[in-house]
């Protein structure tokens, strides 16, 4: 049986539950990668680094 493996924040980098209301969207600057964020950084306004590009982001 494979493991499911969580998501990880962007800017916390802890794992996302499920039941969180964490989103997902491509990196605004370069497009490549995947940028996740769980829900208290994104009502917190923490910064996350795409780690492909850089780009940093609110």
């Amino acid at each position: 049986m494979p493991l499911l493996r969580m998501p990880i924040c962007t800017s916390c980098h802890k794992p996302i539950a499920p039941y969180e209301r964490g989103v997902r969207f491509r990196c605004p600057n370069c497009g490549e990668v995947d940028i996740w964020r769980c829900e208290k950084c994104r009502k917190q306004g923490n910064t996350y680094v795409c780690p492909k590009c850089g780009f940093v982001g609110p």
